[in-house]
């Protein structure tokens, strides 16, 4: 009796122990998703210049002169007055509902909102004002993971909105599952860390008149008398000869799962979920595709510098792939490109690279700068890690560094790469004015 007792009470013992194990609590920041109907001839009415706000969900950023640009993920435009890096002052805000892209040529800006391109004169930064909106021409898009589509029969936006929501939940213990991604009845959850993608080679807006910088990140791209820009598996030209009149030219299908668009000298080089797209460009009017570098499924920004392609993979996404690394890419054969090396990264964002130092995005893991002149030893090489901010995006000025971050907007003086110093933030939720 006392030998069945002691089994019994050895088989609760295990019992209990396995239960303890089985089962644990788990913290996840969700998205959820609302449909919502927004009508195009409101959503038209809406774009103006307000007063300064502060800084909620900072996006991709673009520099031109003394200004500075930061989209409000899908809300507009803010304007920074950057004469002084180390007090830099908000002038104004452009609300322009469905914004996520920005480019400048002289004084005139282009913005998309949802299906539209946007021209936007900012001659007086405090004042833009709309000269010219083509209608229609961007289809579909994502932002923030939720998707909208244009549904031109009734002239309206079928747009989903992403709310966040923190909730704890009981897990398998004994499962090894991914934090970043998954889903469950009929939503769509995701750890948000983890979500949004000269020498110095942030993306280049190059010659035709005057331009700015843009971060690897970018869809619009500046070349001679175009503004290109990749929706998810296009490449669409606009002729902007009359910056003030941009004419919709000419639409080139890329493939699909289309991210990233960076002009070097006479090329194009297109990032997607699974390759690096390569066009000659030598007529501007008129890009063809030289090659194709395939990849994994990932998320990868490009830059450029000679010869050199950078390429960033990364997880934690909806490209959802299982590589965090930065590829170095050989392009002096744009139609036969070939892998030098890959590095394993920790969770790689955008890059900007200043000859021979290479700054590098880690998201929430900081920024690593990197000397790479010796294309086959980078990770021997690197010179810093500053972990104490988020980083999305990053251009390099030469002596000026810009970052972007889910926790705000820094500027440093960088040089010396090995010792960056902080010359101002703009944390989320404060203005500057």
């Amino acid at each position: 009796m006392k030998l069945k007792l002691l089994h019994l009470l050895l088989l609760f013992a295990t019992t209990a122990l396995w239960s303890c194990n089985d089962q644990c609590k788990e913290t996840r920041v969700t998205r959820r998703f609302s449909n919502v109907t927004r009508s195009l001839m409101e959503l038209r009415t809406q774009v103006k210049s307000e007063a300064p706000r502060a800084m909620e969900r900072p996006g991709k950023m673009y520099i031109k002169g003394s200004y500075l640009f930061v989209n409000e993920i899908k809300e507009g435009i803010h304007v920074i007055d950057n004469s002084n890096p180390s007090s830099p002052k908000f002038v104004s805000f452009i609300k322009i509902p469905g914004n996520g892209d920005i480019a400048v040529r002289d004084n005139i800006l282009y913005a998309d909102s949802f299906s539209d391109l946007v021209a936007l004169d900012i001659a007086d930064p405090t004042k833009p004002k709309e000269v010219e909106r083509i209608k229609n021409v961007f289809k579909f898009g994502l932002f923030d993971g939720g998707s909208w589509s244009l549904n031109e029969s009734v002239g309206a936006i079928n747009d989903q909105n992403v709310e966040y929501v923190t909730e704890t939940v009981t897990v398998n213990c004994e499962e090894n599952v991914s934090p970043n991604f998954w889903w469950t009845a009929g939503w769509a959850l995701a750890d948000r860390a983890f979500l949004s993608s000269s020498a110095s080679s942030a993306s280049p807006q190059s010659s035709g008149g005057s331009s700015g910088q843009a971060g690897s990140m970018a869809r619009f791209a500046l070349h001679h008398n175009f503004l290109y820009t990749v929706s998810q598996n296009d490449l669409h030209l606009f002729n902007i000869a009359t910056p003030s009149k941009p004419v919709d030219f000419a639409i080139v299908n890329v493939g699909w799962g289309i991210e990233t668009i960076f002009p070097y000298e006479n090329k194009l080089f297109i990032g997607s979920s699974t390759g690096m797209f390569i066009y000659d460009n030598s007529n501007p009017a008129a890009p063809k595709q030289l090659s194709t570098f395939q990849h994994g499924r990932a998320c990868d920004p490009v830059v450029v510098q000679g010869d050199i392609a950078y390429v960033t993979l990364r997880t934690g996404t909806a490209c959802a792939g299982t590589q965090n690394q930065m590829d170095l890419v050989d392009v002096s054969n744009p139609s036969a490109p070939q892998l030098i090396k890959s590095y394993q990264m920790q969770n790689p964002h955008g890059l900007s690279i200043d000859f021979p130092t290479l700054y590098l995005c880690e998201g929430e893991n900081g920024l690593k700068v990197f000397d790479v002149k010796d294309k086959f030893a980078v990770d021997q090489h690197l010179l810093a890690h500053f972990k104490d901010m988020d980083a999305y995006d990053v251009i390099s000025l030469g002596k000026t560094l810009l970052l972007i971050g889910k926790d705000g907007f820094y500027q440093y003086d960088s040089s010396n790469p090995l010792d960056l110093k902080l010359l101002s933030k703009i944390p989320v939720g404060k203005a500057t004015i």
